[in-house]
């Protein structure tokens, strides 16, 4: 089963880094370029726990839909999805956050696992476990644009 693990720091308290995490509107914004829409369960404002979302997007030239739950949460330190219905046979995304002096870590541990046995798993190998980690980080890059930035306050409209 791949395991993706990213560390990012993001110059921002660990409370606005863990709200934009859960942020429905931003995660769209980030994934832009897949089409992707919230469609049903929470499809607007900060996801909690055991909260569903289903996604739709094009992804891999086909148009998937997702149904993911919040699982578990430590707020502000931890949440956790899981793929209920979907494409992949298991999916599971563990967000962590650390406050340190300067700013929040946050950490991604994302594991997947494809159906179609050996063909999916050379697939993982050759392309999936890539092109989900590209995915991620887009989207990390777009927590930490609106985390040290203004930009935040039109996300959370505290």
């Amino acid at each position: 089963m791949p395991t993706i693990h990213l560390t990012n720091f993001i110059a921002a308290p660990v409370e606005r880094v863990f709200d934009l995490s859960r942020s429905i509107e931003l995660h769209k914004k980030a994934m832009a370029h897949t089409g992707e829409k919230a469609v049903a369960g929470t499809t607007m404002g900060l996801i909690g726990l055991n909260e569903t979302v289903t996604w739709t997007a094009k992804h891999l030239y086909k148009t998937r839909i997702m149904k993911v739950k919040v699982t578990a949460m430590q707020q502000p330190f931890s949440f956790t999805d899981e793929m209920v219905e979907g494409s992949f046979r298991s999916m599971k995304h563990e967000h962590h956050f650390k406050q340190i002096d300067n700013g929040t870590l946050a950490i991604d541990i994302f594991t997947f696992e494809t159906p179609y046995g050996a063909i999916g798993k050379m697939f993982n190998t050759i392309y999936l476990r890539k092109y989900m980690e590209q995915l991620l980080d887009q989207r990390n890059r777009v927590i930490q644009e609106y985390a040290e930035s203004d930009k935040w306050k039109f996300v959370l409209q505290r």
